[in-house]
C-alpha cells in the first residue's frame, strides 16, 4: 500500500513536472519565413497601388530625396580612406542609410516597386491594367525630381566642403566607365543593373524578414555594401550621384547620364528585381503562400 502511494506520489510530480515544461514561455521567432515575406511584398505592392496619386508621388519625392542623401554620405565617409576593402564598407554604409531610411519611412523607389509589384501582379491577374504603368512611372520619374531638388539645396546650401568635389569626380568617372565601351558598355550597364536591383530586392526581403528596427537596418546594409563595393549599377542610387554632378561638374552632360547609364540600367534593374527576386521566390514558395492575393482564394 505504501508502495502504491509512493508510486502515485511520484506519476503526480512527473505530471507536475510535464505540465510546468509544456507551459514554460518561449521566445518567438525573430523573422519572418520566405512565404510570408512574399505575402508581405504582394500586400504592399497592392498597398501602393491602391494608394491616391497625391500620396505615390510625395512618397515617391522623399525616396529620391534620400537618395541624394546616400550619395552625400557614402562619399563624405569614404574621402580619405587609402585601404580599398575600408573604402568600400564605409562608402556602401553610407549609401546604407539613405536605403533604410527609404524602407522603414515607406517612401517609394523605383527598384522597390520592381520587387513588389510583381509579386503582387503573380498572385492576382489584371497585368494590363492601366494604373499599374501610371504607378511605375510615377515613382521614377518621382524618385529623379526627388533626387535633383535635394541636390540643388545641398548646393545652395554651400555646407560641403572642396574635398568633397574631387571625390564625387572619382564616384562619377566609375560609373560611368561604361561610356567608353559604346554598344557593349551600354549592355555591360543592362547586366550590371540586373545584379545592382537583384542585391537591393534582397536588401528588401531581408528587411521585410526583421521584426525589430535593428534587424531591419542590418538587412539592409548588407546587400547595399556588397552592390556598392561593386559597382552594380542601380539606377535610384545613381540618381543622386549624377544629381550632384549635373550641378556641380561639367565632365558628363545630363542625357550621357540618362541615356549611357540610367536607362539600361533602370531596365536591368526591372529584370533583377521583377525576375530573381519576386517572380522566383513567388513561384518556388507558391503552395505555401497564405493571403488574400492568392488566385486560389
Amino acid at each position: 500500500m505504501a508502495d502504491h502511494e509512493e508510486n502515485n506520489n511520484e506519476n503526480h510530480e512527473h505530471t507536475e513536472d510535464s505540465s510546468q515544461k509544456e507551459g514554460v514561455d518561449r521566445p518567438g521567432r525573430q523573422f519572418y519565413i520566405p512565404s510570408q515575406i512574399v505575402d508581405n511584398f504582394g500586400e504592399k505592392g497592392r498597398d501602393h497601388l491602391n494608394k491616391p496619386f497625391r500620396a505615390q508621388f510625395l512618397l515617391a519625392l522623399t525616396a529620391g530625396s534620400f537618395m541624394t542623401f546616400g550619395a552625400i554620405f557614402s562619399i563624405l565617409l569614404a574621402t580619405g580612406v587609402e585601404t580599398q576593402g575600408l573604402y568600400y564598407l564605409l562608402s556602401g554604409l553610407g549609401f546604407a542609410a539613405g536605403y533604410a531610411m527609404v524602407f522603414i519611412s515607406g517612401a517609394v523607389l523605383f527598384t522597390e516597386v520592381n520587387v513588389l509589384l510583381p509579386s503582387y501582379l503573380f498572385n492576382k491577374a489584371g497585368l494590363m491594367k492601366m494604373n499599374i504603368y501610371k504607378f511605375w512611372v510615377t515613382t521614377y520619374v518621382g524618385n529623379l525630381i526627388g533626387a535633383f531638388v535635394v541636390a540643388v539645396f545641398i548646393q545652395l546650401s554651400g555646407s560641403l566642403s572642396e574635398t568633397f568635389y574631387p571625390e564625387l569626380s572619382m564616384y562619377l568617372d566609375h560609373k560611368m566607365k561604361f561610356l567608353d565601351y559604346g554598344v557593349k558598355g551600354w549592355f555591360e550597364i543592362l547586366v550590371s543593373g540586373i545584379l545592382a536591383n537583384w542585391l537591393i530586392g534582397m536588401a528588401a526581403f531581408l528587411t521585410t524578414a526583421a521584426r525589430d528596427i535593428t534587424g531591419k537596418i542590418l538587412g539592409t546594409t548588407l546587400p547595399v555594401v556588397l552592390f556598392v563595393a561593386g559597382n552594380f549599377q542601380h539606377s535610384a542610387a545613381n540618381m543622386g550621384y549624377f544629381s550632384m554632378g549635373i550641378l556641380a561638374s561639367d565632365q558628363y552632360t545630363w542625357y550621357e547620364y540618362i541615356f549611357f547609364n540610367l536607362l539600361p540600367a533602370s531596365i536591368g534593374n526591372l529584370i533583377g528585381g521583377a525576375i530573381l527576386v519576386s517572380l522566383l521566390f513567388s513561384y518556388a514558395y507558391k503552395e505555401d503562400i497564405q493571403t488574400s492575393l492568392g488566385k486560389n482564394k
